[in-house]
């Protein structure tokens, strides 16, 4: 059987703690994850979200939302940025 897109999400953030835009594209392809978290909570996922910052490739600032599941966080904290 096929894996889903949401299936992919939430397996990298048991893995890695949590997921970013960039993170979903460059690791699972994924190019619209704000519509993948929109369906993980419909289905019951107590997705929570973080503002960070950083740098684009012209050194200029910007802001992006990490996503993590609130109920694994704590077996993961440590992978999570804006956590440590």
């Amino acid at each position: 059987m096929k894996i889903t897109q949401e299936e992919r999400v939430v397996n990298y953030i048991r893995e890695f703690g949590s997921i970013t835009s960039k993170d979903a594209f460059n690791d699972l392809g994924i190019t619209r994850l704000s519509a993948k978290i929109f369906n993980l909570k419909k289905m019951g996922y107590n997705i929570k979200d973080k503002f960070e910052q950083g740098k684009n490739r012209y050194g200029e600032t910007t802001s992006y939302k990490r996503y993590y599941i609130e109920d694994i966080v704590s077996e993961n904290i440590n992978h999570i940025p804006c956590m440590r």
